[in-house]
Parts: structure tokens; C-alpha cells; sequence
């Protein structure tokens, strides 16, 4: 079921200043960034994506070395999407979307346990975004974006998506997480 938010997302508005010679806007301060989640997540790897407008990126989730994540656009617009994988959670199986753009000055914190992916509004899209743990290809895991359980929503198709993700599990079959809320 999809839902305006789900527990343990976070949706950060960055401050920009400006003046007449351009901008400034501190995109990434831990000390701020940890006492605002009360929380201490340590980001060990910064990942970058160019994509074309209907690129769809997903659903992604590391399930051993389980990775939270910060996601900004740096040019473009994405349709954000998160799953909740968390058995103890209360939106178990719901998921939800956000619009993140260069123009919004948005950014997505999403905690471990969740199935992430993004989908491409405009040619041209850049994705930046941190992780908590390094990327380990035999530990990653696709849920197939269009599986009837969870019956997500997208504002077009067709889309443009790699082999591996179309070929994802469904969500029957993906390993979900015991995590302490």
C-alpha cells in the first residue's frame, strides 16, 4: 500500500543562500546530520548516477551488510522510492515516493531495511548518494518494482530498466529484516 511516509524516513530540505554571485548550500555536515536523526550513521561510500528521463534504478537493498542511505539530485528530477522490508514494522510491505530535484534542494535519508530504487523524470538526472556499507555484489538483492503485492505506482511507462532489475524477486521472496524499531 503506498503511504505518505514511512517510519524511519527522513525528508531533509537543504538551506541555500544566494547572492549576487550565484549560491552556496552545505549540502552534507555529520555533526548536524547525526543530531538531527539522533542517531550516529557513519557513510562509508559516495555512489553517482547519470540517467535518462524513464530510466528506472531498483529496487535495491543489501540484506548481510544492510546500507542506509542519504540521496540527493544534483541536476535533473527523480521519483524516489522506498519499501518497507522491517517484519516488526508497522507499514511492513508499504511503500512511498518523493520527488527530489536540483530545484527543491531535497534529500531522502532511508534507513537500513527498506528496498530502494528511482526512477528518471528528465534526461540528464544526477544522482548522488551516501552509504553506510560498501557495496557487495553477492549480498545485493532487487525486488521487481511492478510485483503485484506491493502494486507500485508509476507516473509513466514504459520504462527503461536493466535485465537484472526487471528479472527481481518478488516480494514473497526477498529476505526481509528483524530490525529493533
Amino acid at each position: 500500500m503506498k503511504r505518505e511516509v514511512l517510519e524511519g524516513i527522513v525528508e531533509i530540505t537543504q538551506k541555500e543562500f544566494q547572492d549576487d554571485r550565484g549560491s552556496f548550500m552545505e549540502s552534507f555536515n555529520s555533526k548536524h546530520f547525526n543530531y538531527s536523526l539522533k542517531n550516529n550513521i557513519t557513510f562509508v561510500q559516495d555512489n553517482f548516477s547519470i540517467s535518462k528521463k524513464g530510466v528506472f534504478r531498483g529496487l535495491h537493498f543489501q540484506y548481510e551488510f544492510p546500507q542506509a542511505k542519504l540521496v540527493s539530485v544534483l541536476s535533473g528530477e527523480i521519483l524516489d522510492i522506498v519499501v518497507d522490508l522491517r517484519k516488526s514494522s508497522k507499514t511492513f510491505g508499504d511503500w512511498c515516493t518523493f520527488e527530489i530535484s536540483s530545484k527543491n534542494n531535497k534529500q531522502i535519508f532511508i534507513p537500513e531495511g527498506f528496498a530502494h530504487g528511482f526512477l528518471a523524470l528528465q534526461d540528464d538526472t544526477k544522482v548522488f548518494y551516501k552509504v553506510s556499507d560498501f557495496w557487495n555484489p553477492k549480498d545485493e538483492f532487487t525486488l521487481k518494482y511492478n510485483d503485484k503485492k506491493i502494486n507500485i505506482e508509476l507516473p509513466f511507462e514504459p520504462i527503461l530498466i536493466s535485465e537484472k532489475d526487471k528479472n527481481g524477486l518478488s516480494f514473497d521472496d526477498v529476505p526481509t529484516f528483524d530490525i529493533k524499531l
